[in-house]
């Protein structure tokens, strides 16, 4: 089961123009703990840190977000009124991860920030996940250079060859690509491996 984030303490900012609706909706994330901060400015995350940001995908701009065409750096919801594909593509294009419908009914926040938060903790998590697999992929012909190496100096096949410094890795704790260009740059042994 999917652990419900703790949305307690957490700073909102809603990029909206000043309203009846927008008040509605600062007193709700009130009440859910979080501290909401109303402005229809580009956003600036070093004057006007965010947890997570609502903005209005009805009137949004390019540059209003700082993360323009790049991942978002926090959770994101749209406000949105118009069914205008134009604007369900903005908001897509923005990094939107939930979509408040206007006028905003109380009983939809929450579903939408937990939503929100959930999915960017996700992508957040992919995202590095992604960037080490990248890595160790990059670093597989060390991997293969370290097994030639091995095999010629212990004069073994390419699977004990591997398997020496698998254990080599597993002895120092780190990754079989990290023993292996270690190895080949002189700071491990090989008998180490062999």
């Amino acid at each position: 089961m999917t652990a419900i984030p703790d949305l307690v303490g957490r700073r909102a900012v809603i990029l909206h123009r000043p309203d009846d609706g927008t008040q509605r909706l600062v007193r709700q994330l009130g009440l859910l703990g979080l501290n909401a901060h109303v402005q229809w400015a580009p956003l600036d995350l070093q004057a006007t840190p965010a947890d997570v940001v609502l903005v209005d995908a009805d009137q949004g701009w390019p540059g209003l977000l700082p993360w323009s065409g790049r991942p978002a750096s926090v959770p994101l919801v749209a406000l949105l009124q118009s069914e205008a594909p134009g604007r369900v593509a903005w908001a897509i294009a923005e990094g939107a991860l939930a979509i408040l419908p206007k006028p905003v009914a109380p009983s939809a926040v929450y579903p939408a920030l937990v939503l929100a938060v959930t999915a960017h903790a996700r992508a957040v998590e992919t995202a590095v996940r992604m960037e080490r697999l990248e890595e160790r992929l990059r670093m597989r012909p060390l991997v293969h250079a370290a097994v030639r190496t091995i095999e010629r100096a212990a004069r073994c096949d390419e699977e004990a060859a591997y398997a020496a410094l698998r254990r080599a890795a597993m002895k120092r704790r780190i990754t079989i690509e990290q023993t292996a260009a270690e190895m080949l740059a002189g700071v491990i042994p090989l008998s180490e491996a062999g």
